[in-house]
């Protein structure tokens, strides 16, 4: 999957109108989670600056946590952090998992029954353990990262819903 995602050129237009769509049908998520796109992951930052009237919340690496900020400004409230990925300042004002009322997972790949294969180091699927049970977790993937099975195992957090194009 790490080498499809590599070589293939994905166009992120279809998910975002996905995310767009998800966005209309749930007014009541007010504070959500969302990610800074890694190479082959479905960048959303047009989305979040479309819907400035949201709380979008940015996580951050701490130890072997993620802990999560509020961003107004992506352009400049992210820096480069653990592994290179843009995450927020550690001085940016700090939300808790249970003030999310939905999160958007990036994943190597996700199946028909809300298994999500991570990168391997579970920040996610701890952190998702923690969060309120009527919070919602939806995978964010292109269509090449669906498949039959994830082979998901006791400790791996299901998703709810998963967009793609």
């Amino acid at each position: 999957m790490r080498r499809l995602l590599r070589e293939t050129d994905h166009d992120p237009r279809a998910i975002c109108a996905a995310v767009e769509g998800w966005l209309a049908a749930h007014p009541g998520a007010r504070t959500i989670a969302v990610f800074r796109a890694l190479p082959g992951e479905v960048d959303l930052s047009e989305v979040t600056a479309r819907h400035g009237g949201r709380r979008w919340v940015y996580p951050r690496v701490a130890d072997d946590d993620l802990v999560f900020h509020l961003v107004a400004d992506p352009a400049t409230g992210l820096k480069p952090g653990t592994m290179g990925i843009l995450e927020p300042a550690p001085d940016l004002p700090r939300v808790t998992v249970g003030e999310i009322d939905a999160f958007f997972c990036p994943g190597l790949a996700f199946d028909a029954r809300g298994g999500r294969l991570g990168r391997g180091r579970g920040f996610y699927d701890r952190m998702l353990a923690r969060a309120r049970p009527d919070a919602l977790k939806i995978g964010v993937c292109f269509p090449a990262q669906l498949v039959p099975d994830t082979f998901a195992r006791a400790h791996d957090i299901a998703m709810d819903g998963v967009l793609t194009g």
